[in-house]
């Protein structure tokens, strides 16, 4: 469907999901960290929608716009990391778990709202205003889908080690997070190797089944 578009078109199609799934994503981090009694985001004035607080000028322009221009097939990105610190949580590993799971459950429920988007423009016999919600739509169910599995992917410093780590022994946690220097260069092999297109394949192409199903696609 994207294919027919051409690459202007598709870079406005794919830059308001693109911002709003980061950015959304990082908020969502920080909301969950307050609840869990720190308040490090909040003061910071990180809990905003307000994109321009949350860019990060090579994980939310430049590599989505690479991989969009590459036609590598997965397009992802990152916002600036939203602080926590750990010494204000009661219970710090297990409510990190927590906090980490916020942001790919965040993704999850965007593509929903993308869904939902597009099913309503389904229904608008107007195609100069549906159709550009369509796409968009796709693209929204799409990149939400994609930040939901990658986070998930158990590689520090990716939200699924976060999780993992809750449920670690405090020593093993510790080694294992170590692996975080090297976490980027680990990502971006698996990338470029095709490996993560492979691991992701399966699971992608059943999750945008179902979305695609719930927008009418």
């Amino acid at each position: 469907m994207m294919n027919e578009l051409s690459l202007v078109q598709r870079i406005v199609v794919w830059a308001l999901p693109v911002i709003f799934a980061i950015t959304v994503h990082e908020v969502a981090h920080g909301w969950v960290a307050k609840l869990k009694g720190d308040l490090t985001a909040y003061k910071a004035g990180r809990l905003t929608l307000n994109p321009i607080k949350h860019i990060d000028p090579l994980g939310t322009l430049i590599l989505p716009g690479i991989l969009l221009l590459t036609g590598t097939g997965i397009i992802f990105g990152w916002a600036k990391p939203i602080p926590v610190d750990g010494r204000n949580l009661k219970k710090p590993l297990q409510d990190m778990a927590w906090v980490a799971a916020a942001g790919p459950l965040s993704n999850l429920i965007m593509a929903l709202l993308w869904a939902l988007l597009a099913r309503i423009a389904t229904l608008v016999n107007l195609e100069f205003f549906s159709l550009p919600l369509i796409y968009m739509g796709v693209a929204g169910i799409s990149i939400n889908l994609v930040l939901f599995l990658i986070n998930l992917l158990p590689i520090p410093p990716l939200d699924g080690s976060r999780i993992l780590t809750g449920f670690l022994p405090p020593r093993w946690a510790w080694q294992y997070n170590q692996l975080e220097r090297y976490g980027f260069v680990i990502l971006v092999v698996l990338l470029y190797s095709g490996a993560l297109n492979a691991v992701l394949a399966y699971p992608m192409y059943r999750a945008q089944q179902l979305f695609f199903s719930i927008a009418g696609l």
